[in-house]
């Protein structure tokens, strides 16, 4: 087993994206991301703006579940809480119901239940829920928004949601169940991500008695060597016709479109819900949370109606 533990070494990070976030997405153009695969530290945000290191050790897992779990897990390293990392097919048998079904957590389009019911026809108990310890941000480049139409690379809205441990953060999601056969095309949904088992809470604040499974924030580095199996050519199917050369970002912004479908999914929800979304869902910078992007240059985006062929499918 291995528990990823983390410091926060203080580094600077650049003020531009809170100031005008608009004006700082042009780059120049990179070569190809060529990524080597190390066991010895690599670089990921947790809960400030300062970058965080993590490092890795061999340990045994000592926390009881109902199912063995010889999975890798994922600590926050600023706090005791560790998630059990699923990393493929088999993985997902330890959080699977005694009824054969998996719990998902949804916190960005999937608050949206005619989101939920698009990708997953037959879930069942579709509901609201809590989750401790974890923020939303904009901070991946999604492809499907190429695919779609709607990402807008001139100005760096192409971004796309992932959650990341916070101590102190809580955010309201929704849950649902799928049958355990529907796995496989969920990973293949969620390719990007970092699958982590979290327990969330009703909204009495009772725990729940299984797992779900919810969408982290992953690396670029660990994203090439388990997802791509170390294969260019599969990372260039997903991600370099795009011009994609790097996935997790904190230099670009939400995709409009996609940002309005989960403020409108989240206000459908209730007042506590839409409240939550834009106090706790960040930018990349995670300091300008949706609400102060909304006050500034993100203005407007509400207003926008998405594309004729997309108004169903990102109408809240």
């Amino acid at each position: 087993m291995m528990v990823y533990h983390c410091f926060n070494p203080p580094i600077h990070t650049s003020p531009l994206l809170h100031i005008h976030p608009l004006l700082l997405l042009r780059s120049t153009q990179q070569p190809p991301l060529l990524l080597r695969p190390t066991r010895t530290s690599i670089s990921a945000p947790i809960c400030s703006i300062h970058r965080n290191l993590f490092l890795y050790r061999r340990t045994r897992i000592t926390k009881a579940h109902s199912t063995p779990m010889s999975t890798t897990t994922f600590s926050a390293g600023n706090d005791d809480s560790s998630y059990p990392e699923l990393r493929d097919d088999s993985d997902f048998e330890s959080v699977l119901s005694p009824d054969g079904s998996l719990s998902i957590c949804g916190f960005g389009s999937l608050l949206s239940e005619r989101s939920a019911k698009s990708t997953f026809p037959d879930l069942e108990n579709f509901r609201v829920s809590k989750l401790h310890g974890f923020r939303r941000v904009f901070g991946h480049a999604a492809p499907v928004f190429f695919d779609r139409g709607i990402a807008k690379q001139e100005t760096g809205e192409i971004s796309s949601l992932s959650v990341e441990p916070c101590r102190g953060e809580t955010l309201i999601i929704t849950v649902f169940e799928i049958n355990k056969s529907e796995v496989p095309s969920f990973i293949e949904r969620e390719h990007e991500f970092r699958f982590l088992a979290v327990t969330p809470e009703e909204m009495t604040g009772e725990p729940f008695t299984c797992r779900a499974v919810v969408c982290a924030r992953y690396t670029d580095e660990e994203y090439f060597q388990f997802r791509c199996k170390g294969s260019k050519e599969l990372y260039f199917q997903r991600y370099g016709r795009y011009n994609i050369h790097k996935i997790w970002r904190d230099d670009i912004l939400p995709c409009r479109v996609y940002l309005r479908h989960c403020v409108l999914a989240a206000k459908n929800l209730g007042e506590e819900a839409y409240d939550n979304f834009l106090d706790h869902t960040f930018l990349g910078d995670r300091r300008t949370t949706v609400r102060e992007y909304f006050a500034t240059t993100g203005s407007g985006i509400m207003e926008e109606e998405p594309p004729e062929s997309l108004k169903i499918r990102y109408g809240g």
